[in-house]
């Protein structure tokens, strides 16, 4: 079955990349191959990008500096953006946002900036007013990429509600309670603190019990388990597999668990992979059982298919999308192809 994508990009040359894409792409994903690419937004650095639950809403960060933004749109039925509007990031370089499941608040966070805005919403999807800004202050032990605050993700816990920050600079991952007005409260006894394995993005297993924590610095993917109205620490295991040369250079990029929990998925840059891992949530056990080329280079985000059955890999580096067939039952990828597209970096099914 064919399904719409749409595509976050770099369009800015930076540091860390060759930016040169035109804005938020819309595609179309056959079940084989990414066609009918289309620039659906014109804004700079969408390197994150988030929709509505019924795909009516768009959302995207403005990775820019030395303050960013964030740009909301309608999305009609035939795939166009229309703007509703912009507003400022509150830091700089936003590098993650997330819709509230309530559909009330939007979620962001600055990489650079290192902290926290939450957005009422209005009724017609466009960014209301800042109910809510966190700096987070600090450092971590690498003194290289944790000498101060990098938000690097953030959700909301599927049991409790509260909101979850990744800060890879300070090497924490915090909650904080979300009031009804949309104020954030941290819950300091719930930070779960990794330091220098530089935590990145996390993933919820479908029992709402389980976090599999993907950390960048470290290259290695962690379980944190619920235990009463906090998570433990309870396993960790590395990506990179017996094969890789531990002297190279290698960063993690996307986590992401299957419908059925059994298989855990994580991308490698450096190393160009996809790591996969059996997870037993039975005894909270997790074990790497493969790595595989991807065949681009730079793989960020990591997506499956509505059907499960497809693995989509956002190659920054090599201006592609690459595509593989996935077993759940034996938990095998077989690539299948690639699709040009420039500077790729957050794949989301609308």
């Amino acid at each position: 079955m064919a399904h719409d994508l749409l595509i976050g990009t770099y369009t800015q040359r930076l540091p860390h990349v060759d930016g040169h894409a035109e804005g938020v792409l819309s595609a179309r994903f056959d079940g084989t191959a990414v066609g009918d690419v289309a620039v659906a937004a014109r804004v700079p650095n969408p390197s994150w990008v988030a929709v509505s639950t019924d795909g009516s809403r768009v959302y995207a960060v403005e990775e820019t500096g030395p303050d960013g933004g964030v740009s909301a749109f309608a999305r009609s039925a035939d795939g166009s953006l229309r703007p509703l509007g912009r507003v400022s990031s509150g830091g700089d370089s936003p590098a993650h946002l997330a819709l509230h499941p309530s559909g009330r608040f939007l979620l962001t966070g600055t990489y650079v900036g290192g902290n926290v805005s939450v957005f009422a919403l209005e009724a017609d999807g466009a960014l209301g007013e800042r109910t809510a800004f966190v700096q987070h202050e600090g450092h971590g032990p690498d003194a290289a990429r944790q000498e101060a605050p990098h938000v690097h993700q953030l959700g909301v816990d599927p049991v409790t509600g509260d909101v979850v920050v990744v800060d890879l600079g300070i090497g924490e991952v915090r909650w904080y309670a979300l009031s009804d007005a949309g104020e954030l409260t941290l819950r300091p006894e719930a930070t779960v603190a990794v330091g220098a394995e530089g935590p990145r993005h996390l993933a919820y297993h479908p029992d709402g019990r389980h976090i599999l924590l993907l950390n960048e610095l470290g290259s290695t993917l962690e379980v944190l388990r619920r235990e009463g109205d906090r998570f433990a620490r309870v396993a960790s295991a590395g990506t990179r597999g017996p094969a890789a040369d531990a002297s190279a250079a290698n960063l993690t990029a996307a986590v992401r668990v299957t419908a059925d929990g059994r298989t855990v998925l994580a991308t490698n840059r450096g190393d160009d992979t996809i790591a996969v891992f059996a997870f037993d949530a039975s005894t909270s056990g997790l074990e790497l059982v493969e790595v595989v080329p991807v065949g681009g280079r730079a793989p960020r985000d990591l997506v499956l298919s509505p059907e499960g059955d497809r693995v989509l890999a956002a190659c920054q580096d090599s201006d592609e999308v690459v595509v593989f067939a996935f077993d759940p039952a034996t938990r095998a990828l077989r690539r299948l192809g690639s699709s040009p597209v420039p500077t790729p970096v957050c794949l989301v099914f609308a």
